[in-house]
């Protein structure tokens, strides 16, 4: 199936997103803070569900990728919100693939469907999540100084290993974040989560992400350690295991789809 380019509005920003219409469940991929839909998990996502003719959406939150608005003034709220439009924008029982901050995002708006007694969410599936990463991993990771510089001036200029170089934290951001911690008492979705985490990640390290684990703890869910994996879970054995992840998942969820 060709893949179709769409754009959503989205409180006054477009929002930029491509879907390749297919089999049910649909797949829908939530991205990390700074990544784009046109990244390595998201585009390999794309091939396999063309190549099978599975369901599958991608979009870019407002400041990332080919989505309008500037990423200095987005917020996890901002980008919940505008994940909560593209889920709202299909049809039929979804899984959702969230990718560090993208975890985080999937979590959010998970845990909004299940108090409003939603049935279309059908699985979570989550690469190196983030859940709380601006409170827990960056803002507690600070020093006092960085910290005094973002409440004065608002923002503060962070280096970075990855493409694109350094970034603004704001102090938006942070505060928002404060607003949309998960990670404070458990909860429940409501359906199968998955979750692929590297040993050697070095930006959400593994413990973190286990703290999620108890946190669901009325929910089925299956936690995998890539003992030689780093954040981004992204060669060619993290593509294979990732989508043979989703494969069996879907499988579960609808016998001989």
């Amino acid at each position: 199936m060709t893949e179709q380019i769409l754009t959503l509005a989205v409180d006054g920003r477009d929002i930029a997103v491509r879907r390749i219409a297919g089999r049910s469940p649909g797949v829908i991929w939530l991205g990390g803070f700074r990544s784009d839909m046109t990244g390595t998990k998201a585009q390999a996502l794309a091939d396999w569900a063309q190549a099978g003719g599975q369901a599958f959406v991608r979009f870019d939150y407002s400041g990332h990728g080919a989505s309008g608005g500037a990423f200095e003034d987005g917020t996890i709220s901002a980008w919940a919100r505008e994940a909560r439009a593209v889920f709202d924008a299909t049809e039929g029982p979804q899984v959702l693939v969230g990718s560090s901050m993208g975890g985080w995002i999937a979590l959010l708006l998970a845990r909004a469907l299940a108090a409003e007694g939603h049935s279309r969410l059908a699985g979570l599936v989550l690469i190196a999540p983030a859940p709380d990463f601006t409170h827990d991993l960056i803002w507690e990771g600070f020093s006092e100084a960085v910290k005094a510089e973002i409440l004065a001036t608002g923002r503060h200029e962070r280096p970075s290993p990855y493409e694109g170089g350094a970034y603004v934290i704001t102090r938006a951001l942070i505060e928002d974040g404060r607003n949309n911690l998960v990670l404070g008492a458990p909860f429940a979705v409501g359906c199968p989560v998955r979750i692929l985490q590297g040993a050697h990640d070095a930006d959400v390290p593994w413990r973190h992400a286990m703290r999620l684990v108890t946190c669901l703890a009325e929910d089925d869910v299956v936690f995998t350690l890539v003992k030689d994996g780093d954040h981004r879970l992204s060669r060619p054995a993290d593509i294979d295991r990732l989508t043979a992840v989703l494969d069996r998942l879907l499988a579960e969820i609808q016998p001989g789809a």
